[in-house]
């Protein structure tokens, strides 16, 4: 085999910790009609890709390159008007799970998943942003239905979904309130526009209702199981609850009596996140938001795709303060 039809990738054999995630040369996918094949500039780590790591996704199938989103150009599109060249983010839909993902120097996505891109930003702000926006977007819009409502909790609100969600629903005039763990975060989310911050001990409904006595219109519950009951005894009747992270690494919520752990007239909903929730025009306009400085969106870490484990370990110890980021092209500038 020529090594113009090689790539290198990162492949995990089986769970366990980021040395489990192996640099290999594998062959580079041919794409087929329907499908784009994308030289991948930069891509972000994400919470999902760390559960399947450590084997706490079981539909997920080893061997398998991670990697649920990526920014890059196209190298070809088989029958569709994508050219050679073209600036384009991938994300969701089975990438990293039901077949390889974005953990390689070119990935191998369908086309409804690849959404063309115009924009001046640099690939590693623009690899941060794909899953990012389409997960706070999702939440916001079809979880929670902010357009009815006036108040919103972010509960985890320093991940990076957490700060696009702040800053997605302050654009969209929803006054935020943010919870943290860390009093030393207070500031910094302040600065991404919160107008509340909550200092998160694992029960927030009483603080909560110090600042709306009847409760919150919504609550955004990042964290997962462990404070779930406690996020829907914070919002008003009428109010929702969406689920959308497992920070707190709890998927299952052990004893659940829906009678008793969820008020009366209290919504509960969850998002999973697919591509097909937010438009190509949607994501390009928070795209140029995000390139004229109106729409802030922090960026973490960014490491050369040689260091992809000193980031799944970064990631580990939940010591990013931000998106974590793998610039892919670092290894044609010889980092």
């Amino acid at each position: 085999m020529s090594t113009e039809s090689l790539m290198k990738a990162y492949v995990i054999f089986e769970p366990g910790g980021p040395e489990k995630i192996e640099m290999m040369e594998i062959p580079r996918p041919v794409p087929c009609a329907g499908q784009v094949l994308i030289k991948v500039h930069a891509f972000g780590l994400n919470r999902s890709e760390w559960f399947t790591r450590r084997g706490d996704s079981p539909s997920v199938k080893f061997p398998r390159v991670l990697g649920i989103e990526c920014a890059g150009e196209v190298i070809a599109a088989p029958g569709d008007r994508l050219q050679a060249g073209q600036c384009v983010v991938a994300m969701m839909g089975g990438m990293g799970r039901e077949f390889d993902g974005s953990y390689a120097e070119y990935v191998l996505v369908p086309r409804a998943q690849t959404f063309p891109v115009q924009t001046g930003l640099g690939w590693t702000m623009l690899g941060a942003l794909p899953e990012m926006l389409q997960t706070a977007h999702g939440s916001l819009h079809t979880g929670l239905e902010i357009n009815r409502a006036k108040n919103l909790i972010v509960r985890g609100a320093t991940s990076s979904v957490g700060m696009a969600a702040i800053a997605l629903a302050d654009f969209a005039n929803i006054e935020v309130t943010a919870t943290t763990r860390n009093p030393s975060k207070t500031k910094a989310l302040v600065a991404a526009g919160a107008k509340h911050v909550i200092i998160d001990d694992g029960m927030i409904s009483a603080k909560a209702r110090s600042i709306y006595p009847d409760g919150f219109d919504r609550v955004l519950e990042l964290v997962g199981a462990s404070t779930l009951l406690d996020s829907l005894r914070s919002v008003r009747r009428g109010g929702i609850v969406c689920m959308t992270g497992m920070l707190g690494g709890e998927w299952i919520l052990p004893e659940f009596h829906p009678m008793g752990g969820v008020p009366t007239g209290v919504k509960l909903t969850s998002y999973s996140g697919d591509a097909s929730d937010i438009s190509v025009e949607q994501f390009q306009h928070y795209v140029s938001l995000v390139e004229s400085g109106k729409l802030g969106l922090k960026v973490g870490p960014v490491f050369p795709f040689t260091r992809l484990q000193q980031a799944h370990a970064i990631m580990d110890e939940n010591q990013a303060n931000g998106k974590i980021v793998i610039d892919v092209t670092s290894m044609t500038r010889g980092m």
